[in-house]
């Protein structure tokens, strides 16, 4: 501080230097290493969905066989959230991150024997192993960021945390595209099936050591993360409000939050839709494109790079909800994106082609601010173990993420009427999902005080 400033006389502070920090200045640290981990699962997440394609290919299998990568990676969320909850209980929310981290680097590195052994489980052990740790961020972080400021700004600093995830989901997509997809073997799985036992071992253990490569780096980043937040002094957060912290007593006050009822009923149907959206747009290309004559190969990594566009809209989207929050109420907007997301969802359906790919694409631009504020809305007004509680339930809604890609897989594999195709039909289930959420925006701006 200056001589000037230490002796001014105070004078009287206007109403906009009035307004409650966004990030207090004593948490600024805290809140960039913990937003770093936002972006770190946002690379798992959308390295991971690409790889049903992938997987599907490299162990000759169907579409509903494939979808089982994503059943092992969201089922990691609904195993261990409630577990994730009570780890931070009782002991703090810096090592419930720090054993986040740790899973996840466990199950980066496990991919190491996975290649090893060449079969199609190993790999989803590790990617079961991958989202115990992502459980565990998730559970953690959400509510951390939440604390570390003012109540009045938490959704607009979850929301600001929650805008660097896709820059994560962006480097694992382009990772997707450039370092596996494009580097796998050009065969298709046609060409596949007709090699030999021996000719096919060596293609699949050459492809399965691309896709381990990525898995194997990110864990050794992940570890290196894990050694610079243990050494590094982090905020315990707000201590909880004196009530009755049983089980039974907190379970209790959650399950008469309507708000948050429904906020996990939502979550869930946003997640399915985001995970159908983001790991079919593969087919939907590779449809679209091979109808123009295109090989199977240049056509998922050219579909790749339209999962890519569509990250960065949802990146840019992200930043620019997050400002017209300051001006628009959180339900008002989160019910306005519901309904973009289902007009598209219906020209995805029913306009095929081209055009149907870029409705698909502009999905993304809709979602990109409905997790952090539907999680938001559902966590206002609840503090110390109600709202670790609470995130572990918005968490382990993350399982919406394992069985609406199988029913979608189901719809592909088993599609046979002949007004659109079996991949454009299902994406009526995305556009059932955004029916749900547009439901909560509605009641959130008509019923709840978000």
């Amino acid at each position: 501080m200056t001589t000037l400033e230490s002796t001014a006389a105070p004078r009287p502070q206007s109403n906009s230097e009035k307004q409650p920090a966004l990030i207090p200045a004593a948490f600024l640290i805290p809140f960039i290493l913990i937003t770093c981990c936002f972006a770190l699962w946002g690379f798992a997440n959308d390295i991971t969905n690409p790889m049903v394609a992938a997987f599907q290919k490299i162990f000759l299998t169907g579409a509903t066989e494939a979808t089982w990568v994503q059943v092992a990676f969201y089922g990691g969320y609904g195993a261990m959230a409630f577990p994730a909850a009570l780890f931070i209980r009782k002991y703090s929310y810096k090592a419930g991150i720090l054993m986040g981290l740790f899973l996840y680097a466990i199950g980066g590195l496990l991919f190491i024997p996975a290649s090893s052994v060449g079969e199609f489980f190993p790999f989803l052990v590790a990617y079961f192993v991958i989202t115990c740790g992502l459980s565990f961020l998730e559970t953690t972080a959400n509510p951390y960021i939440l604390s570390m400021g003012p109540a009045e700004t938490a959704t607009r600093r979850l929301n600001l945390a929650q805008a660097f995830n896709p820059i994560g989901s962006l480097i694992g997509m382009y990772t997707a595209s450039q370092v596996i997809l494009a580097n796998l073997d050009a065969r298709g799985k046609a060409e596949r099936e007709l090699l030999s036992m021996a000719e096919l071992d060596t293609v699949k253990a050459a492809d399965l050591a691309v896709v381990s490569q990525p898995y194997v780096m990110i864990g050794v980043v992940i570890a290196l993360m894990f050694v610079l937040i243990a050494f590094i002094k982090m905020p315990v957060g707000k201590p909880p409000e004196a009530r009755d912290v049983s089980l039974a007593a907190i379970f209790g006050r959650l399950r008469h939050s309507k708000s948050y009822r429904e906020g996990v009923v939502a979550q869930m149907f946003y997640v399915g839709a985001q995970i159908m959206c983001w790991t079919f747009i593969i087919h939907y290309g590779t449809d679209v494109f091979m109808a123009r004559g295109m090989g199977e190969k240049a056509a998922q990594v050219l579909s790749q790079q339209y999962n890519i566009v569509a990250m960065i809209i949802f990146c840019a989207s992200r930043f620019i909800c997050t400002f017209f929050l300051k001006f628009i109420h959180p339900g008002t907007l989160l019910m306005t994106l519901a309904c973009g997301g289902m007009a598209l969802s219906v020209g995805t359906i029913m306009l095929g082609g081209v055009a149907g790919l870029y409705c698909l694409v502009l999905i993304s631009a809709c979602m990109s601010l409905m997790f952090p504020t539907i999680y938001a809305i559902a966590l206002k007004g609840l503090d110390g173990d109600d709202a670790k509680f609470a995130a572990a339930g918005l968490i382990m809604a993350i399982v919406g993420g394992t069985f609406l890609p199988m029913l979608q897989a189901g719809v592909i594999d088993t599609w046979s009427l002949g007004l659109v195709s079996a991949v454009q039909a299902s994406f009526a289930l995305p556009l059932l999902c955004f029916v749900v959420i547009a439901t909560y925006g509605y009641r959130t701006v008509k019923f709840y005080d978000s």
